[in-house]
C-alpha cells in the first residue's frame, strides 16, 4: 500500500522539481501552448456532443438509475477525451518532452547518455518506432477496451465492471505514455515496457491512476502532460537505479 501511495505522489513532486529548474521551462511552455490550441478544438466539439448523446440515451430511464449511469458514462467520456488529448499532446510535444526527460535524467544521475548522431536514417527510424508504439497502444486499447465496452450492456453490474476495466486500461496506457521517454532511450520493446510497469507494481499502478485522473480533467489536462512526463522520469530515476540499457535488472 505504501508503494501505491508513493506512486500517487510523483506528479506533485514533479511540479516542485519543475518550479526549481528554470532551465527546463522552455521545454514545457511551448508544448503547453500547443496543447491549449488542440484542447480547445477537442472540448468545443467532442465534449458537448458526448454529453448530449448521454442525456439522450438516458432520457427515459428511472431518475436514480439514470443519474448513476450518467455519472459513470460521463467519467468514461472524460477519460476517453483525456486519452485523445494525451495522444495529440504527446505526439505534438514529443521533441520537447524527449529533451525534457533527458535533461532530468542527466541531472539526477549525473551522467549524460550517449546518443547516436542525428541523420535522416536515425530520424526515420525514430519516427517508425514512435508510430509502431502508438499502433501497439491502440491495439492494446481495442483488444481490452471493446470487451470492457460490451460488458456495459449487462444490467447494473455491467456498467460498474465495464467502468472498472476501462480505468485499468487507462492506467496502463498512462504508464506507457509517461514512462516512455527514459524507456525509449534504451530502445526497449513494447513487451519490455509492459514488463517494466508490471515489475514496479503497485507503485506504477498509483502513478498511472493519478496521471489518468490528471489527464481526464477538462482543461487541467492541458497542463498535465509535461508534469506527468517529468513525474515518469523522476519515477524511473528513483526506482530503477539498476535498470540497464538492455532492459534487464541487476
Amino acid at each position: 500500500m505504501q508503494a501505491f501511495i508513493d506512486g500517487l505522489g510523483f506528479p506533485l513532486r514533479a511540479i516542485r522539481f519543475i518550479a526549481s529548474q528554470p532551465m527546463l521551462w522552455r521545454y514545457i511552455v511551448i508544448p503547453i501552448a500547443l496543447n491549449i490550441l488542440v484542447g480547445f478544438v477537442l472540448y468545443a466539439t467532442l465534449l458537448w456532443a458526448g454529453v448530449r448523446a448521454i442525456e439522450a440515451l438516458l432520457a427515459d430511464w428511472p431518475e436514480l438509475i439514470a443519474w448513476f449511469v450518467w455519472l459513470l458514462l460521463t467519467i468514461v467520456l472524460l477519460v476517453g477525451l483525456g486519452y485523445l488529448m494525451v495522444r495529440f499532446g504527446v505526439v505534438i510535444g514529443s521533441p520537447f518532452y524527449s529533451r525534457l526527460s533527458e535533461l532530468i535524467e542527466e541531472q539526477l544521475r549525473g551522467v549524460a547518455r550517449t546518443t547516436s548522431p542525428v541523420s535522416p536514417a536515425s530520424i526515420a527510424y525514430d519516427l517508425f518506432r514512435a508510430l509502431l508504439f502508438e499502433l501497439k497502444k491502440l491495439l492494446l486499447l481495442l483488444a481490452f477496451g471493446i470487451p470492457a465496452l460490451l460488458i456495459n450492456v449487462l444490467p447494473g453490474v455491467g456498467t460498474i465492471l465495464g467502468t472498472a476495466a476501462g480505468i485499468v486500461i487507462g492506467v496502463t496506457i498512462s504508464c506507457l505514455d509517461f514512462f516512455d521517454p527514459p524507456l525509449e532511450r534504451r530502445r526497449l520493446s513494447f513487451r519490455a515496457k509492459l514488463g517494466y510497469i508490471r515489475h514496479h507494481l503497485p507503485a506504477s499502478a498509483g502513478f498511472g491512476l493519478i496521471c489518468l485522473g490528471l489527464v481526464s480533467v477538462p482543461f487541467l489536462n492541458l497542463l498535465a502532460v509535461p508534469v506527468c512526463i517529468t513525474a515518469g522520469t523522476l519515477f524511473f530515476c528513483e526506482r530503477s537505479p539498476a535498470y540497464l540499457d538492455d532492459g534487464t535488472m541487476r
